[in-house]
């Protein structure tokens, strides 16, 4: 089969296109013929090997080389086999799935236990968009922000891919929602059911006298104390993401928020979506939202395969609004 493959960190102009073996299905394990997937953060930051910090972390980046030589979380496509121990999936069904890698090549080995039937509404393409980031929305809203009807949430960095679910989300759950983005981004985050909308090149929405129970914060741009003068007494700061850095960044932007934690009442918390469990029960809590049109994916720019690293190049940059997406 035909995968990009990282032999070393470095630019997304390295990763190689090669003929590489076809994964074989654990008795446990389903073999997804890949339509579609994604290019986000979780990838390139994979391919820069940074933060450099997290090098020396138990997880998937390797301390001189890549842990992983075929990147891509997020899959959506067709079984093309499965393990003697699967039941549930035969070979044709759609299917998506958040993985630790293996969307960048044409086939992928996925756990039963992570995989979920493709939502009816959804085509490939707008499916290989929801796994990572809709999942961490789920969670960062649901779970970790624990929003429910009456709330007035702040979603910061709305426009971006984990921002455009946590707004909607957050909508569906019956808060109130604020969204700061970029001017340019405004009619959009309206659209996906924000109340109000923050420019955040024209000012500092945590001097803007406002409260919010729960400030969901997608993109950094703010510390945890400064993101403390808008939150309720009793509210929550819901640490998602942050600015991207060469060795410590985003990870000193979390781990800022958790040191805050224990010396002030309002909770302090960030979302861990690689680390989570409950993956298909999770995409099956999203499915409900996809096919009733309650949530609905924002997809800036489609690639071929062939321009996957031009995607991965663009990601980079740090300006799509919604979710950048692979077509096989």
């Amino acid at each position: 089969m035909k995968a990009y493959v990282m032999r070393s960190y470095g630019s997304p102009a390295g990763l190689e296109l090669a003929d590489v073996p076809t994964p074989v299905p654990g008795d446990d394990e389903v073999l997804v013929r890949v339509r579609a997937t994604s290019a986000q953060p979780y990838d390139w930051h994979h391919v820069r090997g940074e933060p450099r910090l997290s090098r020396l972390l138990p997880g998937t980046l390797g301390l001189r080389r890549p842990g992983i030589e075929i990147l891509g979380a997020d899959v959506a496509g067709e079984v093309a086999a499965v393990g003697r121990d699967v039941t549930g999936f035969a070979p044709g069904d759609g299917v998506f799935a958040l993985v630790a890698g293996g969307g960048f090549g044409e086939y992928a080995c996925v756990r039963a236990a992570d995989l979920a039937p493709l939502p009816a509404a959804l085509s490939f393409e707008q499916a290989a968009a929801v796994p990572l980031a809709a999942m961490t929305a789920l969670l960062a809203v649901r779970d970790d922000g624990r929003v429910r009807a009456g709330l007035r949430v702040l979603v910061n960095g709305a426009s971006g891919g984990v921002g455009t679910f946590a707004v909607q989300l957050a909508v569906a759950m019956g808060a109130e929602v604020t969204g700061v983005c970029s001017g340019r981004s405004a009619a959009l985050v309206r659209g996906l059911g924000a109340a109000d909308v923050v420019d955040r090149t024209a000012g500092d929405v945590t001097r803007g006298g406002r409260t919010f129970d729960v400030v969901v914060d997608t993109a950094g741009g703010h510390s945890a104390w400064a993101f403390r003068r808008i939150l309720a007494r009793d509210g929550t700061l819901v640490v998602v993401g942050g600015p991207a850095g060469r060795w410590v960044q985003p990870a000193g932007h979390a781990f800022g928020a958790l040191l805050l934690n224990p010396f002030v009442s309002q909770r302090m918390t960030m979302t861990d979506v690689v680390g989570s469990g409950n993956r298909r029960a999770n995409l099956l809590a999203l499915t409900e939202y996809l096919d009733d049109g309650r949530v609905v994916p924002v997809i800036d720019r489609s690639y071929p395969f062939a321009e996957l690293p031009e995607a991965l190049r663009y990601s980079e940059e740090g300006r799509a609004r919604g979710k950048i997406v692979v077509v096989f």
